[in-house]
């Protein structure tokens, strides 16, 4: 982020801090249909979609380390081998035997010199490669070339390792857009894995993903915590192209500086700018990932859906490379000592969440009328009509496109809006 940048999110934050309405031209936000969180046909548009269509954070190179490592994740419903590769590469592949649809590997992860169907004994090299099969003679004119495990896009952002189901998909840095830029100062090809947890929840996923990507719930849900340092009236909300988006939320100004030190064994990302340094900077990645960066940690949270009611909430820690070191004590930022439970913040996000769920539910929810504050989540939800296809959606499941290209970053109307106010 240069200083222009800076300078900008420091002037939009006292713009927020005195505005008695939403930015002029800002326009009104219909309501999200009741139906995206309960109707089971937009649950299955999401699913042939969204996540066949996105690209989806599923790995730290730290959980294959070695050439011959690999790793089974279903996260997204599917099942994908992530390996990495003997000649260095992390490569994907469905976790489906060519032969008769076993799944290749059934531990979720370790090493291996190659990857042999438990079933048949069918056996592949770490480039998905069919190697060996048992009885070849029992086999007329089996044609190995043709019975490769068929592979699935993978690219990795620093450490971090994505994939993506579908083979016309933008690439990952096309898709991160002017994120993967602002995203170098916190040196995610050197970040380490701290620990990595999944919890269930009982409500849609976007129940769940929603309360971490606006403030308006600060004031009642974190009472005793978050809001006792942060200041959700000048928080900073960027909407990215893709829909993509960032909170920038400073600290008040009564309270300690965010300067803190690190915890035991926690290096400082000495990149880092002062808005990771001094504020809460936190990005929503489309579809589902939502992180608070600072230089001290790089703690993405996921959200995936395990049906229309139920979903899993992922939770990782990710820091600066700890050298010859041991690895910190710490187990996660996001859960308590052990990594059995949620922390204190993520249990205030989550407390509500199957109630709510249930309310959703009745008859008497009909749609969600969003503040500007909760722009962020139209924005998402304009975003996901658009990659679903808008004609493929129900009517009375779309959302109205109001937001235009004119508050998708660069452009920047409240600067000038700012700027009117300071003049005058």
């Amino acid at each position: 982020m240069n200083q222009q940048e800076i300078e900008n999110l420091y002037t939009l934050m006292e713009f927020e801090a005195s505005r008695t309405s939403p930015p002029e031209g800002f326009p009104v936000l219909p309501d999200i249909p009741a139906g995206r969180y309960t109707d089971p046909r937009f649950h299955e548009l999401e699913k042939q979609h969204i996540w066949r269509k996105t690209w989806l954070f599923a790995a730290h190179i730290d959980e294959l380390p070695e050439p011959g490592c690999f790793l089974v994740w279903e996260n997204a419903g599917q099942p994908v081998l992530i390996v990495h590769t003997m000649a260095g590469e992390i490569k994907a592949f469905y976790n489906t035997c060519s032969h008769r649809g076993a799944p290749v590997m059934t531990e979720k992860s370790g090493k291996r010199s190659s990857l042999t169907c438990n079933y048949h004994g069918w056996s592949y090299n770490h480039d998905g490669e069919l190697m060996s099969i048992r009885d070849p003679e029992d086999f007329n004119g089996l044609d190995k070339s043709c019975r490769s495990l068929i592979s699935i896009r993978c690219e990795r952002f620093g450490n971090l390792i994505w994939v993506n189901f579908d083979e016309q998909a933008q690439t990952l840095l096309e898709w991160l857009g002017p994120i993967a830029e602002e995203w170098q100062e916190f040196q995610f090809d050197s970040c380490r894995l701290i620990g990595r947890h999944i919890f269930d929840l009982n409500c849609n996923w976007k129940v769940a993903m929603e309360a971490n990507t606006e403030v308006y719930h600060v004031k009642s849900i974190h009472a005793q915590t978050v809001a006792q340092t942060l200041d959700d009236r000048r928080n900073v909300n960027t909407f990215y192209p893709n829909g993509h988006g960032r909170m920038v939320a400073p600290s008040k100004k009564a309270s300690a500086p965010r300067t803190i030190a690190p915890p035991p064994g926690i290096k400082t990302i000495d990149t880092v700018g002062p808005i990771g340094r001094e504020c809460t900077q936190s990005y929503g990645i489309f579809p589902n990932w939502v992180s608070p960066l600072s230089n001290f940690f790089l703690p993405p949270l996921q959200f995936w859906p395990n049906g229309i009611n139920k979903c899993r909430f992922e939770v990782w820690t990710m820091a600066a490379d700890w050298g010859d070191g041991p690895k910190p004590d710490l187990v996660n930022m996001w859960t308590n000592e052990d990594g059995s439970e949620l922390g204190a913040v993520l249990l205030e996000d989550t407390q509500f969440g199957e109630a709510i769920q249930r309310s959703m539910e009745s008859y008497g929810f009909k749609g969600v009328p969003l503040s500007y504050q909760e722009a962020r989540i139209y924005h998402w939800n304009q975003a996901a009509d658009r990659m679903i296809g808008i004609d493929n959606i129900p009517a009375e499941l779309r959302v109205a496109q109001v937001m235009g290209e004119e508050w998708i970053y660069p452009n920047e109307p409240r600067l000038a809006q700012a700027s009117q106010v300071s003049a005058g």
